[in-house]
């Protein structure tokens, strides 16, 4: 494993430790100024929507996330990944989510690397209630 690999390793621990510490400080710090998401079912949207979203949330967010392939390529990195989230409310029942993630990371002149592009692809999972048949 590379140096820039490691990096960006320790990069998407950081984004899930931070999620699920509601630390949305450190997660902001993770992505460039002109990150793009895109979800299914919206429009693209950037940090300021991004940091509005999380916010105005009262979810407590629990998962995993495992890469399956990275790739640098100089200053450029992407990589896909398999995310496994729960989303966990203050009243009601938690939400899951899973699936793949394909992100484009770019290493900015300090040499530090941050998500620039990030195309999610997670669906929601029937909870065992609603997986049982009547």
């Amino acid at each position: 494993m590379t140096e820039d690999e490691r990096v960006i390793r320790d990069l998407v621990d950081t984004w899930m430790a931070a999620s699920k510490a509601g630390d949305t400080t450190t997660v902001l710090s993770l992505m460039s100024d002109d990150v793009v998401f895109m979800v299914p079912g919206h429009e693209p949207f950037g940090k300021q929507a991004f940091a509005a979203a999380a916010g105005q949330s009262e979810f407590r967010i629990d998962g995993s996330s495992e890469i399956r392939e990275l790739q640098v390529l100089g200053d450029w990195a992407w990589l896909r990944s398999h995310l496994d989230i729960t989303m966990i409310p203050p009243v009601g029942q938690p939400v899951r989510r899973t699936g793949w993630t394909l992100t484009i990371l770019h290493k900015q002149p300090d040499g530090h690397w941050l998500l620039t592009r990030d195309a999610n692809l997670l669906t929601v999972q029937p909870t065992a209630a609603q997986a049982t048949p009547r």
